[in-house]
């Protein structure tokens, strides 16, 4: 298994790129997972449901599936402070790319989503495990850097450029091989 992170500020652009980047990477004939981070409390379920009364009732866990679709839902009754590799423990081990993002401070190699429109400061100044930098304004980049800059409305090249250094991403229990 691959993995790559997306890391940016609020409003980059992340979401989007990883939203064409599955496409782009499912026609090259490679299953892709998304890990992502929410904030606080959120929920994928709905009042009234049955997973929902189960959950409400006090499990620690419910498991819902389909012929189609499998969802688990796991409830802390204290805070957790999951690392990304906990979540990539996680998922089904028969998968080519896993695409994760909002785990800015993660030890994941990313690619950083910056746009000078934002007003944000880079990341890549400070933080080693930046690989590339994926912006819709190479020319306003506040440091010059060796990494690549990749177009980030252009998915299929940010696909390619991903493909061509798979060997880079190699993800083995946590570590990088």
């Amino acid at each position: 298994m691959k993995a790559i992170g997306f890391a940016g500020f609020s409003g980059s652009g992340k979401t989007t790129l990883v939203e064409r980047l599955i496409p782009a990477l499912k026609l090259r004939g490679l299953r892709v997972s998304v890990v992502k981070h929410a904030h606080h409390k959120f929920d994928i379920d709905h009042p009234g449901k049955d997973t929902w009364r189960h959950r409400e009732a006090g499990a620690f866990e419910v498991v819902v599936a389909s012929d189609r679709r499998l969802a688990l839902m796991r409830e802390f009754e204290r805070p957790a402070q999951l690392s990304v590799h906990h979540l990539i423990a996680e998922l089904y081990e028969g998968v080519d790319w896993v695409l994760v993002e909002g785990f800015k401070e993660s030890n994941l190699p990313k690619i950083e989503v910056w746009r000078a429109a934002s007003g944000q400061p880079v990341l890549y100044d400070d933080d080693d495990f930046v690989v590339a930098i994926a912006t819709d304004s190479p020319g306003a980049m506040p440091q010059a850097t060796l990494r690549p800059v990749l177009d980030l409305n252009d998915a299929d090249a940010v696909a390619d450029w991903l493909v061509e250094n798979q060997d880079r991403f190699d993800y083995q229990s946590g570590m990088y091989t």
